[in-house]
């Protein structure tokens, strides 16, 4: 099949790489040029633009950083994907959206035709979760594409279910971890060893994957683990953003929500987002540091 992704950044080149290695014949692009030469290399042809690449594809996957650069590289009247797509093509956007952003990009594929379905992702591909938002027929159509990108594949219900799913991950997956990293600093003030609670909490109630992160990237000190920090925070905002809109309650999402923005105005935004724990580290006047049980 003829394939068009948009965004090769940290996840779009490896997912774009899984539909090279399926046998599909990709182009590419990227505002970044040299984000695509690992791509360019593996055989995919690269485009100047989102309508470049729409012209030559009968599916256009975007895996952007969020809602805006989704914007404008779909709906531009000039240079957007969707002034390239011919009838009954479709496009699957990967990024972790907005909601007001998945229903515009809905009614202007329905206008043009197309096929249209949000597909947020989580974990790394070929293993990684995707949950798809869409038309039944559409999904059933692409499923194949989807199963080359992950091990896990959701149908969650209309447009803009996907989204929602995505969204809803994220909120319980950091702010989670705010709360894991009050409780370390608890610990840690109490006297607690570190290390030995790192190896007690997988095997009893606080036991979550968000948690792991702490003994490999907070105790290290290496913040390394996860997306950036900018991500998150970002994601998170779209997610209390999201509750606000349906009359949800978001009080831990929004204390979490700030941690988050505290860290971004430190000029921590492009470190991985366990780096946040330096906030709360800073207002317990304590340090999460610990040598790790062999």
């Amino acid at each position: 099949m003829r394939i068009g992704f948009i965004g090769t950044g940290t996840m779009g080149t490896p997912i774009a790489g899984c539909l090279v290695a399926a046998g599909h014949q990709l182009t590419v692009y990227d505002a970044r040029r040299e984000a695509t030469q690992r791509l360019q290399q593996q055989g995919a042809a690269v485009a100047d633009m989102p309508r470049a690449v729409a012209e030559t594809s009968e599916v256009v996957f975007t895996s952007l950083p969020g809602p805006n650069e989704v914007e404008n590289a779909a709906l531009d009247p000039e240079t957007g994907l969707l002034a390239g797509l011919s009838k009954d093509a479709a496009y699957i956007d990967l990024t972790t959206n907005a909601p007001a952003t998945i229903r515009r990009l809905a009614a202007a594929c329905r206008e043009r035709g197309v096929d249209f379905l949000d597909a947020p992702v989580s974990g790394r591909p070929p293993t990684m979760t995707v949950m798809v938002g869409g038309d039944a027929s559409a999904f059933g159509r692409c499923r194949t594409l989807f199963e080359a990108i992950a091990k896990h594949v959701f149908h969650v219900g209309p447009n803009g279910a996907g989204c929602v799913a995505k969204l809803v991950t994220q909120y319980l997956g950091y702010t989670n971890f705010i709360a894991a990293l009050e409780g370390m600093l608890v610990a840690k003030k109490a006297g607690i060893d570190l290390g030995i609670l790192a190896e007690i909490v997988p095997v009893s109630a606080g036991q979550s994957r968000t948690f792991d992160n702490i003994p490999r990237s907070v105790l290290t000190g290496a913040f390394t683990a996860g997306g950036t920090l900018d991500i998150v925070a970002k994601d998170i905002d779209l997610a209390c953003a999201l509750a606000r809109e349906v009359g949800a309650p978001v009080q831990l999402g929004v204390l979490a929500s700030e941690m988050y923005q505290h860290a971004q105005a430190r000029g921590w935004g492009q470190e991985g987002f366990p780096v946040v724990a330096r906030v709360l580290e800073a207002m317990a006047g304590v340090e999460l540091r610990s040598e790790l049980r062999k």
